[in-house]
């Protein structure tokens, strides 16, 4: 008979209690796809008596999660605790240095470590593998590792967090301010009481920085993430955009420039009758343009108990059909470490400012994006209240760093009452 493979689940949280549930409910299904058993034999959480709604009673229990990872009947290990340091590091670092496989959700830990665990994995000849850290169900991991593997990335550009994307679709369908929607998204269990990770776009730049190794062949490095949360987007910049045939989405994308890198998370203006302009409620949706295929388009539930575990369980199936491949799509000591891209990308950008009412500003602000290189496409004044003049502007293309020298320099004007707002607007 074939040898099962042994499963140990470090985490009983909503994703792990999918994990037992999927399992249970589908073993014989799991065994004819795999072409052997799919067991689990122990598992770990922090309480024991908790009701999780699931019977664990066939399963060994350990309360230390390092010690699960040693134990001698599990042959891969799969962490869903969650944690960039701490217990889940522990975790997965004991099971690679045994001999075991690791499948993980946790993008954060993969995000500041992921090198140095794709290269303890592959010299132990053991997977590691994290299709459920990156847009929870969409196997976009395994489309970028296997079904693009010919292809060079040219761009990478997605949605990847859920709860940005609720409040904003919400701001954009309901005339909701931020504060309401996101007051609600907590109400509905999309948004943390501290949000802050998932507003603040921290939560997807470690997800991009995970889809910019695979595409890119280059070294994890989040910190070269140039990160801006959705908190600054106001209804006011929601309407403008809709008049104007835009949506605006918590963006991010990767691509190589001949300078290095560019990875980008920040609030950006799309058609709004792209896939990624329709795009509503909390799912994910990532676009990849390649050399030879051209742009694919994936779309699907971002997070939640049944997406997560169904990605979870997707990797373990490979490794029980004996698919083991590099962690990063090619061997991780071969991947490079790239410079960040000082200049990025040019684009046309949406820009609003809040200036006192009175002659000669808009004059001044004009000739200071002028002298900087930065042309007006058009511009819009709206809602004078005769001491504010709020104004909107849309450039052509330009460069960040141009662009960034104008805003410093209107910033300074006594005239200008608070930091300007500007919105990348992305093509499609």
């Amino acid at each position: 008979m074939t040898q099962p493979l042994r499963i140990a689940i470090a985490g009983l949280g909503t994703v792990g209690g999918g994990i037992v549930k999927m399992v249970q409910k589908h073993g014989h299904l799991l065994e004819k796809r795999a072409g052997r058993p799919v067991v689990i034999t122990a598992i770990s959480a922090r309480s024991r008596n908790k009701d999780r709604g699931v019977d664990l009673s066939a399963y060994a229990w350990e309360d230390d999660p390092v010690a699960l990872a040693r134990r001698d009947d599990v042959d891969l290990v799969i962490e869903v605790m969650g944690g960039e340091d701490g217990p889940a590091k522990a975790c997965v670092e004991t099971a690679l240095q045994n001999g075991k496989h690791v499948v993980t959700a946790n993008k954060a830990m993969l995000a500041m470590h992921g090198q140095a665990m794709a290269e303890m994995a592959e010299n132990a000849g053991v997977a590691l593998r994290y299709e459920a850290a990156v847009a929870g169900g969409i196997p976009i991991v395994k489309a970028l590792t296997e079904g693009l593997a010919g292809n060079g990335i040219l761009r990478i550009m997605g949605v990847m967090n859920g709860t940005c994307n609720y409040i904003l679709t919400e701001m954009e369908n309901t005339g909701a301010a931020y504060g309401d929607v996101l007051k609600d998204a907590q109400e509905l269990g999309y948004a943390e009481a501290d949000p802050t990770v998932d507003v603040g776009g921290i939560d997807a730049a470690h997800k991009l920085a995970l889809l910019s190794s695979v595409a890119f062949g280059t070294k994890v490095d989040f910190a070269s993430v140039q990160i801006e949360g959705i908190e600054r987007v106001t209804l006011d910049d929601i309407k403008n955009a809709r008049d104007m045939g835009y949506s605006i989405k918590l963006l991010g994308v990767a691509r190589m420039n001949p300078d290095g890198l560019e990875q980008r998370m920040q609030p950006c203006l799309v058609p709004s009758n792209s896939p990624l302009g329709q795009l509503s409620g909390v799912s994910n949706m990532v676009v990849v343009d390649g050399d030879f295929i051209g742009q694919t388009v994936y779309q699907g539930p971002g997070a939640g108990e049944g997406p997560t575990a169904s990605a979870i369980m997707a990797d373990v199936m490979d490794i029980a059909r004996g698919l083991i491949i590099p962690v990063f799509g090619q061997p991780a000591a071969g991947l490079v470490k790239s410079d960040a891209s000082g200049t990025g990308s040019d684009a046309a950008y949406y820009l609003r400012f809040s200036l006192q009412d009175q002659a000669g500003v808009l004059a001044t602000l004009a000739s200071i994006l002028g002298n900087y290189g930065v042309s007006i496409n058009r511009m819009h004044q709206y809602g004078h209240d005769g001491k504010t003049a709020p104004l909107v502007i849309v450039t052509h293309t330009t460069s960040r760093a141009a662009l960034d020298n104008a805003l410093a320099k209107i910033s300074a004007l006594a005239a200008s009452l608070a930091a300007p707002v500007a919105l990348r607007i992305e093509t499609i």
